[in-house]
């Protein structure tokens, strides 16, 4: 899971080297690096709900990794686009379990509003995601995945 070890470090990097809260301008008036530790879900929505975010990441990955075997026509850019989400999901869950949050430090503002600040899991779970509605609805192709393995 060469996306999880790149979360994992970037994350160590930006603890290591960013103080809490610091911001650090990249691209003025557009990108930053802001460390912050979001304890919720995106824009610290429920906040505090640790054990409800790992219960989610844990159920999420148990079906991705069923609909991931029952899928018998799986193409490289198939196996890119789970490889994506899966390492996201785990990249975020090993940060709620070991921290008790996620590390996050994208921070962008697109014409004066300033986005929520997130990471590169999430980063991968979002392209990830879209490759797969992708595969699923523009292609067609998911009249042609077969549900049973014997």
């Amino acid at each position: 899971m060469l996306f999880v070890f790149i979360d994992q470090i970037i994350k160590y990097l930006i603890s290591s080297n960013v103080s809490l809260h610091e911001s650090i301008n990249v691209i003025p008036n557009f990108l930053y690096i802001t460390h912050v530790n979001n304890d919720g879900a995106a824009f610290s929505m429920l906040s505090g709900g640790r054990w409800l975010f790992v219960a989610i990441g844990v159920i999420s990955l148990i079906l991705l990794i069923r609909f991931i075997l029952l899928d018998t026509k799986i193409s490289k850019f198939d196996c890119l686009s789970y490889s994506l989400v899966l390492s996201g999901i785990v990249g975020n869950l090993i940060d709620r379990v070991v921290y008790g949050f996620v590390i996050d430090y994208i921070d962008f503002n697109v014409f004066g509003y300033d986005m929520a600040i997130f990471n590169f899991a999430d980063m991968c779970i979002v392209v990830g995601v879209l490759m797969i509605i992708f595969i699923l609805i523009i292609k067609g192709d998911s009249d042609e995945i077969v549900y049973s393995r014997k």
